[in-house]
């Protein structure tokens, strides 16, 4: 299931686009034709200036060249509804019912909150004969006539990528007149398109207590509990669904991606497996068998099924992508030409460009072609960037909100509280530090379960910050001087409680989420005696290999060097505050030291983590277990030290970065903190 709209956001409503649709209401359509020109010699492309011509064009009589307007739309806007029920309304002029029928559909199918399309619809099917097709295209009208016309306006205006138009509307007919369970869903997968998916399931939750057989919602209730990680809570969610359908494919995907989550990948393999059918549909199953292959260390297996998933659709880049992020693979010749032939395809999504350019660029960095390589890597960046939400200031000023909540003071007169559990050793750092070789080390220990990036506390902290948007003075972290000894012992609980599915019976585990770094005051005072590992590599290194990744989800800081160099200051800067104020509470552990001594540091981690010396640990790379990080192959194969100075291959194109960085080059090394050292 894919709750989300279109990637293909327009260019924003600007006074120009609105005096043409005050032109086009009025029929001066000559004048629309005049304008329209004007905008889009200014900005080639844009969508509604492109929508409106053709409108005008139709009224105007001028139905082929209409019809050519709206094929330049397509290729531009591929997933933008009103392109489609103009093509309608083109044929319907032509007096071509069955073409019109086909726009029509097609229109409905991208965005289903157009009455105008469902309306013509009921027509055509009628004049054709076709009486049930045309009673449901009836009932169709109907039940938007039942609902607000601020619903169904901002509906149309979310299906059509109009997100923040989409989200304002219904926000203003929800505090004007309360709750509707329309009005809520749509708010919750505008949240889910931003990825705020505990505000989303809130929503959600609160729907279905309301409207508890809205089979929809509860669909969008179990994706939202997946993407949170609450695996065990999505599946009894699509039991439910599943009792009526059990062969729904959408739900059977959401099954198998849930029985990924709780560590069952054989059985999520098998369904996946029986998804597949022959055809080009096939490919995003076979992308997923491909990630649980990989995750269970069948490499080959999972490169057959990524290039499986590749032939199914040649510019599917996830598949390519998926084949670059192995580390490990080495792209032929023939599949390079095919990528790159892919990427400048006009029908290629911008989803699938982005990720097609950052595997073309590890292809060319494999292949020693540097300044290519980067060309492709800042292009894939420049892509992604503007979907992502990310605001350094945000980030920043959570960091001084930290340092003046969790103070020296603070802790020291609620010492002893929490859950005094020391299971979770918990590994922190920026992404790419290489924390995922010390959680394979510690993973190998016979008293030590390895599991993944767990979202545990980021949950607690979504809990504590409470629903609504962002505000000069959230909730969390100022909420933490406020609690008591018994929440925070609770709070330990909970987390405890919710980690369980992830273990065995070992006495320790590993929670490795880099972004954990933020909320270590809240780790300490909810499970004083966890231990916690910062993984901190060089920032050039660390910065560039942040800017070469495409991430599945999160990490929105990645997409650009000035905001990777600033979360990287501000990563220094909070660090520096735990050391002062938890004076060695945190072991800090620098990669570059793991890969020159690493039987030293292997030595000094078990012994910070309270255990005996195991030789295993040393020949981690021989560990058989689950590892589902863009590092995968690289910990199977032992230590790496080509790593270390692959960014100086890129030095000459670096030069931003080491400025934007600026005293943190040496100052990394420089902060206090309890050290690995060689």
């Amino acid at each position: 299931m894919d709750p989300a709209p279109a990637t293909d956001s327009p260019t924003p409503a600007s006074a120009d686009v609105a005096r043409l649709r005050e032109l086009l209401r009025q029929h001066r359509f000559n004048e629309v034709l005049t304008g329209a020109n004007a905008i889009l010699a200014a900005a080639p492309g844009q969508r509604d200036a492109l929508l409106f011509t053709a409108i005008a064009q139709r009224f105007l009589g001028q139905i082929p060249e209409a019809l050519k307007t709206i094929t330049s739309l397509e290729q531009l806007h591929p997933r933008f509804s009103r392109l489609y029920e103009e093509r309608g309304r083109c044929f319907v002029a032509l007096r071509q019912a069955q073409p019109a029928i086909e726009a029509f559909l097609q229109a409905v199918h991208i965005n289903h909150a157009l009455p105008g399309s469902w309306g013509m619809l009921e027509g055509l099917y009628r004049m054709q004969g076709e009486a049930a097709n045309a009673a449901m295209a009836a009932s169709q009208v109907a039940t938007l006539r039942t609902l607000p016309q601020e619903v169904v306006a901002a509906t149309g205006l979310f299906a059509d990528g109009d997100a923040e138009a989409a989200e304002a509307l219904v926000r203003g007919y929800l505090l004007e007149h309360g709750d509707h369970v329309e009005a809520m869903r749509l708010l919750a997968r505008i949240g889910i398109s931003h990825k705020i998916y505990f505000d989303a399931q809130v929503l959600l939750a609160a729907l279905l207590e309301r409207a508890p057989d809205y089979r929809a919602a509860r669909q969008d209730y179990a994706f939202v509990l997946i993407e949170l990680h609450r695996y065990e809570e999505a599946l009894r969610e699509l039991d439910k669904l599943m009792a009526d359908e059990p062969n729904n494919r959408q739900l059977k995907i959401l099954h198998a991606a849930a029985r990924v989550g709780v560590g069952e990948h054989e059985r999520a393999i098998a369904l996946y497996r029986e998804l597949l059918v022959g055809g080009a549909e096939d490919a995003e199953a076979h992308l997923s068998i491909g990630h649980a292959l990989k995750t269970l260390g069948q490499t080959q297996p999972a490169i057959e099924s990524y290039r499986c998933a590749a032939e199914r659709r040649p510019d599917f880049g996830d598949a390519y992508w998926s084949l670059a992020n192995l580390k490990t693979y080495r792209f032929t010749s023939e599949e390079l030409a095919r990528m790159q032939a892919a990427v400048t395809a006009p029908t290629t999504s911008l989803f699938d460009r982005y990720h097609l350019c950052f595997a073309i660029g590890k292809a060319l960095e494999d292949q020693g072609s540097f300044a290519e390589s980067f060309a492709y890597y800042q292009q894939g960046n420049e892509l992604k960037r503007p979907e992502c939400r990310y605001r350094a200031e945000l980030v920043e000023r959570n960091t001084q909100q930290q340092i003046r909540i969790c103070t020296a003071e603070l802790f020291a007169s609620r010492q002893g509280w929490g859950n005094p559990s020391p299971d979770p050793i918990f590994i922190i750092g920026l992404p790419r530090s290489g924390s995922t070789l010390l959680e394979q080390i510690l993973a190998s220990h016979s008293q030590v379960e390895g599991t993944q990036e767990l979202p545990n506390v980021q949950q607690t902290v979504s809990r504590l910050r409470g629903f609504g948007p962002e505000t000069d003075d959230p909730r969390y972290p100022r909420i933490l001087a406020s609690l008591s000894a018994e929440d925070f012992c609770k709070l330990g609980e909970e987390y405890l409680a919710g980690t369980r599915i992830y273990r065995t019976e070992k006495p320790l585990f590993i929670d490795k989420m880099p972004n954990n770094f933020r909320h270590v005051g809240l780790m300490h005072l909810m499970l004083p005696n966890a231990r916690i590992i910062d993984a901190r590599r060089e920032p050039m290194a660390c910065c560039f290999s942040n800017f070469k990744q495409l991430f599945a989800n999160g990490q929105e800081f990645t997409y650009s060097i000035d905001d990777i160099a600033r979360y990287y200051r501000t990563y220094l800067e909070l660090m520096r505050h735990w050391d002062q104020v938890l004076p060695g509470r945190v072991l800090r552990v620098y990669h570059e030291d793991v890969i020159d001594n690493l039987e030293g540091s292997v030595r000094r981690l078990l012994d910070f983590c309270g255990l005996e010396f195991e030789a295993q640990c040393v020949a981690f790379h021989e560990t058989k277990r689950s590892v589902r990080t863009a590092s995968s192959e690289q910990v199977r194969q032992g230590i790496f030290r080509g790593g270390l100075d692959q960014w100086t291959h890129f030095e000459p194109w670096l030069g931003p970065l080491k400025d934007a960085l600026g005293d943190a080059l040496s100052r990394y090394r420089e902060d206090t903190g309890h050290e690995t050292r060689a």
